[in-house]
C-alpha cells in the first residue's frame, strides 16, 4: 500500500474509529485491518463476481479467527438458500469437523420455497449435531433485509462471543453490503433488459401503425399515436377495401377507416391491440358492412379478451370517394366529431353497440351519411379527453369540440389542424407532465 493510498485509506473517519479501538492493540494489527479494509473496498467497488467476494471473506475469517470455523449461508435475490455459494472459512486443523459440517447441510432439506422460520429448524438440528461445539448464529442484514446467516463453532464453550467482537462485526457488515450491491446491480441488468424489450416492442408496434397516411381521392388525412408508455393500447389505420390493384385506382376506391383502443395500457394492451388488428384486417378484406365487421370481430375475439379481462372500444367507417358517403359502426368509443362546414357547427358520429371481447351475442348498428367540400372528421381515443392538469381538471369534451370549431374556421390542412390541437393539450396538461393514457387522433378532411 503506497503512503497516498494509506493516507486516503486513513482519512476515513469510519476507519480511524475502527483502528483506533481497543480491540485493536499493536499497529503490526492496525496495518492489518488496515489492508483488510482496503481490500474489502476494492472489492465492494469493483467486484463482479459474489463468489470471489465470498471466498475472500472466508481468507480473512480464516487468518483473524484462526481458533473457529465459520459457516456461511446467503441468501440468493429470489430470497432463497444460495446453495452454490455457501462457504466454509476453517484452517487445515480443523478439516475433520468442515466436512462434517459439509455432509450436514447436503443431508438437510429446505423447501424450494425458503421461508426464514426454516432455519430455526437447521439451528435446533445443528446444534444437535455438533454438540461439542459452541455454535452462535449471526443473520446478515442489509437495509433491514436479511442476506443470510453465519455460523460460528468454537471447541472453547467458554470464549468470549464472537458476535461481539469489532473485526468480526465490519467483515460481516462489508459482506452485507456486497451482497445487497450485487443484487442491485443483478436488479438494474434486469431492468435494463426488460427497458431494451419495451423499446423493441414498442418500435415493432409502432411499425404496425400506418407510417404514412395514404392518398384518397378528395381527402386531406392526418393521424397521430402518442402512447403514455413505451407501448400502447391506441390503434388505427387505414385499409383499401380492394386488393392487388394499381395505387392509382386505390385512390379511388372504398377505404376503411378505424381508431380502437384497448382497456388499459402498457405491454398487455399493446399485446392485444397488436392481435385484434391481425384479426381487423383480415376481415375488412371481406367488404362486409362496418355493422358486420364489428359483429364477426366481436365474435372472433371474445375468448382472448375474456381471458385477459380486457376490452376494446372500436370505431369502424369506411369511405367511398366516388359517393362521399361514409358508413360507420360504434363499438362503445368515443364518437367522431364531424364538422359540417356548410352549417358551421359540430356533429357527433354515433350508433348503438357493445365493447368488443364482454358479450359474445352483442350487437352493431351501422350509420350512414355524406359528406360535402371542407367537411372534417375527427377521429380521437379518451386518452385526449381524459388528459388532466395539475389541478386535476380534464381536458374533456367540451374544450376538444370548442378547439376543433376555433381551428375549422381558419382554412387549415389536417396536419395543421392535428399540431394545433396537440399544442393545445399540451399547453393544457403543462409540458412536463405525462400523459395518463394514450391519446390518438386522426383528422379526415375534404379538400
Amino acid at each position: 500500500m503506497t503512503n497516498n493510498q494509506k493516507e486516503k485509506l486513513l482519512s476515513n473517519k469510519f476507519i480511524q474509529n475502527f483502528l483506533a479501538s481497543k480491540s485493536v492493540l499493536s499497529f503490526k494489527n492496525r496495518y492489518e485491518i488496515a489492508e483488510i479494509a482496503s481490500s474489502l473496498s476494492y472489492y465492494l467497488k469493483s467486484f463482479s463476481n459474489i463468489n470471489k467476494l465470498l471466498d475472500y471473506v472466508c481468507l480473512i475469517f480464516k487468518h483473524i479467527f484462526s481458533e473457529k470455523v465459520i459457516l456461511i449461508i446467503p441468501l440468493n435475490y429470489e430470497g432463497d438458500i444460495w446453495k452454490e455459494n455457501i462457504k466454509i472459512s476453517a484452517n487445515n486443523e480443523y478439516l475433520t469437523i468442515k466436512e462434517k459440517i459439509n455432509i450436514f447441510y447436503n443431508q438437510f432439506y429446505f423447501s424450494k420455497n425458503f421461508k426464514i422460520k426454516e432455519i430455526l429448524t437447521f439451528e435446533k438440528a445443528l446444534n444437535d449435531n455438533f454438540k461439542e461445539y459452541k455454535i452462535e448464529s449471526k443473520k446478515i442484514l442489509s437495509r433491514g433485509k436479511c442476506r443470510g446467516f453465519i455460523y460460528i463453532f468454537s471447541k472453547d464453550l467458554s470464549s468470549k462471543p464472537i458476535t461481539d467482537d469489532s473485526n468480526f462485526n465490519f467483515i460481516e457488515n462489508c459482506l452485507a453490503v456486497g451482497l445487497e450491491n450485487y443484487f442491485l446491480i443483478k436488479n438494474k441488468k434486469n431492468h435494463e433488459n426488460v427497458d431494451r424489450e419495451l423499446s423493441t416492442g414498442a418500435e415493432i408496434q409502432s411499425q404496425l401503425l400506418p407510417e404514412y397516411c395514404p392518398i384518397i381521392h378528395g381527402i386531406d388525412l392526418a393521424a397521430h399515436c402518442r402512447p403514455a408508455l413505451q407501448l400502447g393500447g391506441d390503434y388505427y389505420d387505414f385499409m383499401c377495401l380492394k386488393t392487388n390493384i394499381s395505387e392509382k385506382r386505390k385512390e379511388k376506391s372504398r377505404w376503411a377507416l378505424v381508431i380502437g383502443d384497448v382497456m388499459g395500457k402498457g405491454i398487455p394492451a399493446g399485446l392485444l391491440m397488436t392481435m385484434l388488428r391481425g384479426m381487423l384486417r383480415a376481415e375488412v378484406l371481406t367488404g362486409l358492412p362496418p355493422d358486420r365487421i364489428l359483429h364477426d370481430l366481436n365474435q372472433l375475439a371474445i375468448n382472448d379478451l375474456d381471458q385477459s379481462h380486457r376490452f376494446m372500444t372500436l370505431f369502424y367507417s369506411d369511405y367511398d370517394p366516388r359517393t362521399r358517403k361514409l358508413r360507420f359502426s360504434n363499438a362503445a368509443h368515443n364518437p367522431p366529431l364531424l364538422w359540417k362546414n356548410s352549417d358551421q357547427k359540430i356533429i357527433k358520429l354515433d350508433s348503438e353497440g357493445f365493447v368488443i371481447g364482454l358479450q359474445k351475442d352483442a350487437k352493431y348498428n351501422c350509420g350512414e351519411i355524406k359528406l360535402n367540400e371542407n367537411d372534417l372528421v375527427l377521429y380521437y381515443t379518451d386518452g385526449v379527453i381524459d388528459a388532466s392538469n395539475s389541478l386535476g381538471e380534464r381536458f374533456d369534451e367540451k374544450r376538444l369540440i370548442k378547439t376543433l370549431i376555433k381551428l375549422c374556421k381558419q382554412s387549415l390542412s389536417s396536419q395543421e389542424i392535428l399540431n394545433k390541437i396537440f399544442k393545445k393539450l399540451d399547453d393544457f396538461t403543462g409540458q412536463n407532465r405525462h400523459l395518463e393514457d394514450d391519446a390518438s387522433m386522426v383528422i379526415f378532411q375534404l379538400k
